[in-house]
C-alpha cells in the first residue's frame, strides 16, 4: 500500500513538473489596452437601426445564426464580423433606392459579438454559490471582450472558480502572430493574496482554462 502512495505522489509530481514546463508565466501589464479592438458584431447580437425621418423603417433586429438580418426593405443582409459603423454606410447605399439621402446609425445591445474577440473560459468553473450547478467536473462559458479588460474582471463576470479548481495552475491560451501559445496565470495568487501583478491584461479570443486540483 505505501508503495501505491509514493507511486501515485511520483506521478503528481511528475505532472506537476511537466505541467510548469508546457507554459511560460503571463506578465503583461494590468489594463493593456489592445489598440486595435473594434467591436465587430456576431450571431445574437441585438442590433438597432435607426433611419433619420423615417422611424417606419426604423427597427431592432437580432443577429441570427447565419450571421444576417432581415429589415424593412432589406432581406438576408451579412452584418457577422462587421462593424456598426460599416453597417450603417451599407444600409445608406441600399436605402438609397428609396429614400433622399438616407442617414443611418447603427448602435449595438446585448452584445456577444464573434468568436474571435470573445473571451472562452472552461474547467472549474463555479456557479455563483448555485452547488447544484458544481456537479459537472467541467464547465464552460464564453463572454464578449471589453476594452482594457482584466483577469480579475473576467473572474468578476464568471462570479466564481469552482470548489476543486487549481487556480494557480490556470493557464490562457493565446494567439501570437498566427501561432497558439499558452501562458501560466496564477489566480489563487490575485485573489486570496492579492497579488495585482497577477491581474495580467486580456485580449480578444483569450481562452482561459482552469484545471481542476490534483488530491
Amino acid at each position: 500500500m505505501k508503495f501505491l502512495k509514493n507511486i501515485r505522489l511520483l506521478l503528481i509530481v511528475f505532472s506537476v513538473l511537466i505541467s510548469a514546463c508546457t507554459y511560460s508565466p503571463l506578465k503583461n501589464e494590468p489594463g493593456e489596452i489592445f489598440s486595435d479592438y473594434t467591436y465587430q458584431i456576431g450571431s445574437g447580437d441585438t442590433v438597432d437601426i435607426f433611419i433619420w425621418d423615417n422611424p417606419d423603417i426604423s427597427s431592432t433586429v437580432t443577429v441570427r445564426p447565419d450571421g444576417k438580418i432581415t429589415v424593412p426593405l432589406v432581406e438576408d443582409l451579412p452584418v457577422n464580423g462587421k462593424t456598426p459603423y460599416q453597417v450603417a454606410r451599407e444600409l445608406e447605399k441600399i436605402y438609397e433606392s428609396y429614400i433622399r439621402e438616407p442617414e443611418v446609425v447603427v448602435m449595438v445591445s446585448g452584445f456577444q459579438g464573434v468568436d474571435d474577440q470573445q473571451i472562452r473560459i472552461v474547467g472549474q468553473i463555479g456557479s455563483g454559490g448555485n452547488s447544484s450547478d458544481n456537479s459537472s467536473r467541467y464547465r464552460g462559458m464564453t463572454i464578449p471582450y471589453v476594452r482594457g479588460m482584466t483577469l480579475l474582471d473576467v473572474i468578476i463576470e464568471i462570479e466564481t472558480i469552482g470548489e476543486f479548481a487549481d487556480g494557480n495552475r490556470a493557464s490562457i491560451i493565446r494567439e501570437v502572430n498566427g501561432v497558439q501559445k499558452r501562458y501560466g496565470v496564477r489566480i489563487d495568487d490575485l485573489i486570496e493574496d492579492a497579488n495585482m501583478s497577477e491581474n495580467v491584461a486580456m485580449l480578444p479570443g483569450d481562452i482561459l482554462i482552469i484545471p481542476e486540483a490534483f488530491f
